[in-house]
Order: structure tokens, then sequence, then C-alpha cells
């Protein structure tokens, strides 16, 4: 998955969200913003953890649920940083704006958790990840576009 077509993947397990994320990294560069869509559980942190670890950037990922944003810095092969965002707690476009994602979009890729109809704003270009999982499994289902608006 080197280009930026749509596309669907069933991931039986965390390493198969985390290696989405992975292949995902391979195409994303400083000024990416990527939305994330799916209920609790549905892989959004372990597939930012694949993204993360693609970029090569340094820190441990987890979820940024109390704390909204996390900067992870670029690693020593000089790849984009990162900015993992759990926008499920924000107000509305000044809590936004107080991010100052914009300004980290120049050397970053961002990822949003929960952005959905907040941060599109912020770019003419986003990849939206949905992911779901299967009520009776452990199976997630990721689904994902590249929008221009």
């Amino acid at each position: 998955m080197a280009d930026r077509t749509a596309g669907s993947r069933d991931l039986p397990d965390v390493a198969d969200t985390e290696a989405l994320g992975h292949e995902f990294a391979t195409m994303l560069r400083p000024g990416d913003l990527v939305i994330l869509d799916g209920p609790l559980g549905a892989g959004k942190t372990a597939l930012t953890r694949g993204i993360a670890a693609g970029l090569g950037v340094r820190g441990r990922v987890s979820s940024p649920t109390f704390i909204i944003a996390r900067q992870h810095s670029a690693g020593p092969d000089g790849g984009p940083g990162l900015v993992h965002v759990d926008a499920y707690r924000l107000g509305g476009l000044d809590d936004l704006d107080a991010l100052d994602l914009d300004t980290d979009l120049d050397d970053s890729v961002v990822v949003v958790e929960w952005g959905e109809g907040v941060v599109e704003r912020l770019v003419d270009e986003y990849l939206i990840v949905r992911l779901r999982r299967d009520d009776d499994s452990e199976t997630r289902h990721a689904t994902w576009e590249w929008v221009n608006r």
C-alpha cells in the first residue's frame, strides 16, 4: 500500500492493526492529517502505535485521552514527528485552535482520534480511517480513504 488509494482490511488481532498503521506510515509525510473514527476498543491507539513505529518517532505511544495531545519527536532517521490527539473532549473550534495543530502540521504527521467533523478544516486533504470491531470476536475491520475538501 504505497499509494494513496482507498481500501479495507480485516484485522484479526492487535498486531495486524499495528501492521496496517506501519503501512500507512510509508505514505505519510509532514503536513498529513489522519483522522481515526471508531468506538472504544476499535483499535485507534493500536493503529497510531503502528504509524509511530513506521515513522520511527521517539517515545511510547499511548492514548492521549487525559492530556488531549501528545507530541513525539522525529527519530534518528530524520523523518517527521507525530502529534497524537484525542479530540473526544474538545469543546469546539476554540479548543482546537488552542492546540495549534496547524503549526504542528509543518513538520509532523497529525493523528486525531475522534476527530471527524472537527479537524478537517486544517488541511485540504486528509486520510480518514474507520475502525469497527465485531461484537462476537476480537476481529476489527478498517476502511480508509483520502478525502479532498
